[in-house]
């Protein structure tokens, strides 16, 4: 199969690139900037893309690679920050920009293999305080703007390619075209990267690799460990065991629905264990959103492997890893924002015959391709991202039942009414948050003192950035109506109108 390293230098956009190259039916990989030379040798590359980064070039603490990679025959294709570095391995001037350019900034480029199909003028997406001063020799630059005198340079006897701009987003009009010049221009590649026969062979390999031993697998409801399950059940049927484990911070009815999707749709043995009560006693007088992720992650942890123990053939453990679990990032050691629980670890006096990741190869868009085809329903494959603590990080302060109550109830009555609209569709991602703030209200004679809803919806296209979804008035006016009317115990709904960044989609 023809493959596209995406080489990580720290950018934000890596995981973008990739799936941007699978697009167009080419299979991309990501591999940190220290992977040593000889490994990406051997793999046999149809191409190398060198990712963005947040450092400067000219700094030697920061991510640096062989030059001699330049040499080795393989095109190459610098973003942003791999564009710096090509022009400086091979020779040319970077230095700190006299103008920085943020945003979307208009470049003029000239007529070239590299900008086929692209007008001389089009608006890209810039972000960088370095640029490239002076190209290297053998180097031709082929775009520039107003304050970028190298917005795009090239080599075409060695058939390196570099631009100061981000074309795999969709802010540069032509990013996408620029692409797939590189992929089947310059890299000569024949779009072979296709969904249809995944399942046949991922099945058949399920099949080889398990023969007549058993699996478990850990069912969240989720899209992940949902396609996982639907493929692993298509493979060996009833040697698949499920556990769903319902902690009671699930949306409404959500538990039922994951139970009678799996128990009639899928040939397997499922199982869930009701421990609502158990994780509402462990999150009691719990308010700091860190320590309540940690409190559900580890009393999942606890509640999923005691289950486990009660298997007396254990067999294969299968988890839902999909490929951005599986990546290490090339920028090192990240901020904590909030903690994430990707792959599942197996305690100590826990033995299994191997792990089974049927997805590790998959981005999420290309698991629910999956999904669709396996016919597992629409709102699974659909579902939109949900929180691993799940409604625990949307209760802002503590989590008791009637607080999970109150919220199920109202975000039940906001699907409800992007559902009925039409308008589902149109977001990313919608839910409501408990704020934890109570305000005074008047319902009929009465002066009430109740809870405070915070309706959340974004649009993006790859949840690194995201906008505030601009709703209709009347429909929010019908969701606030039914939400004060319908809810007991919530007065007041207000409105999210926050972009990312500065804030993230979630609350916690």
């Amino acid at each position: 199969m023809e493959k596209i390293l995406v080489l990580d230098f720290g950018g934000q956009y890596n995981q973008l690139i990739a799936r941007r190259v699978r697009d167009h039916r080419v299979y991309a990989e990501i591999l940190p900037y220290t992977t040593p030379l000889d490994e990406i040798r051997k793999r046999k590359y149809k191409g190398i893309i060198f990712t963005g980064g947040p450092n400067s070039v000219f700094d030697m603490s920061s991510p640096h690679y062989d030059k001699e990679i330049l040499n080795i025959g393989v095109p190459i294709l610098g973003i942003c920050y791999g564009c710096q570095l090509i022009s400086w391995m091979a020779g040319g001037e970077v230095k700190t920009a006299p103008v920085s350019e943020y945003g979307k900034i208009e470049v003029r480029a000239k007529s070239s293999l590299f900008f086929n199909n692209i007008p001389e003028k089009s608006i890209v997406w810039m972000s960088h305080t370095d640029y490239i001063s002076k190209a290297p020799d053998g180097f031709e630059v082929v775009g520039v703007t107003d304050d970028c005198p190298c917005a795009a340079m090239q080599n075409t006897k060695k058939n390196i390619y570099a631009v100061q701009f981000h074309p795999e987003v969709t802010h540069s009009e032509y990013g996408n075209q620029l692409l797939y010049n590189f992929l089947y221009e310059v890299c000569k590649c024949k779009g072979e990267w296709v969904m249809d026969s995944f399942i046949d062979d991922t099945v058949k390999k399920l099949r080889e690799q398990i023969g007549d031993k058993n699996v478990i697998l850990g069912l969240s409801g989720g899209v992940d460990s949902s396609v996982a399950a639907g493929l692993l059940s298509r493979a060996v049927g009833k040697q698949l065991t499920c556990v769903f484990v319902d902690q009671g911070l699930m949306r409404k009815d959500e538990g039922d629905f994951v139970e009678k999707t799996f128990t009639t749709l899928f040939d397997m043995n499922f199982v869930r264990v009701n421990c609502q009560k158990h994780f509402m006693d462990k999150l009691k007088g719990v308010s700091e959103p860190e320590q309540k992720r940690k409190i559900i992650g580890e009393e999942f942890f606890n509640v999923f492997w005691n289950e486990i123990r009660k298997q007396s053939d254990k067999g294969y453990f299968a988890q839902g890893t999909i490929y951005p679990d599986c990546i290490e990032s090339g920028k090192g050691d990240a901020d904590v924002i909030k903690t994430h629980h990707n792959r599942v670890k197996t305690p100590e006096d826990v033995q299994f015959l191997g792990i089974i990741e049927p997805l590790a190869d998959l981005f999420k868009d290309e698991v629910r391709r999956v999904g669709e085809r396996l016919g597992i329903p629409k709102e699974l494959v659909w579902r939109q991202p949900f929180p691993g603590p799940g409604l625990g990080v949307r209760i802002i302060g503590e989590v008791n039942e009637e607080k999970v109550k109150i919220l199920q109830e109202a975000d039940a009555v906001l699907r409800d009414e992007m559902a009925k609209n039409g308008y589902e569709s149109n977001l990313a991602q919608f839910f409501c948050v408990l704020t934890g703030v109570k305000t005074v209200g008047v319902m009929g004679d009465h002066r009430t003192y109740e809870n405070l809803i915070a309706i959340r919806a974004v649009t993006t296209d790859d949840f690194m950035t995201a906008d505030w979804a601009r709703i209709p008035y009347d429909i929010l006016a019908k969701v606030s109506n039914r939400i004060t009317n319908e809810v007991e115990g919530v007065n007041r709904i207000v409105y999210d109108i926050t972009s990312k960044p500065p804030g993230t989609v979630e609350w916690e």
